[in-house]
């Protein structure tokens, strides 16, 4: 999930330098939810003793 949460980052800017805001905007939302969701499963595999499977 981090790993999509960054390339919507990325897409966030470069629609924000291209001055795509709706796009850019959307993205930086999208990466954000992915983000705090990955750490919570991040979490929750720590807390559990658990490896995430591949």
């Amino acid at each position: 999930m981090i790993y999509w949460a960054l390339i919507f980052l990325i897409v966030a800017i470069i629609a924000g330098a291209l001055g795509l805001t709706g796009v850019a905007g959307a993205a930086t939302n999208i990466a954000w939810i992915l983000f705090v969701v990955g750490l919570v499963v991040a979490l929750v595999f720590l807390i559990t003793g658990r490896s995430p499977r591949v």
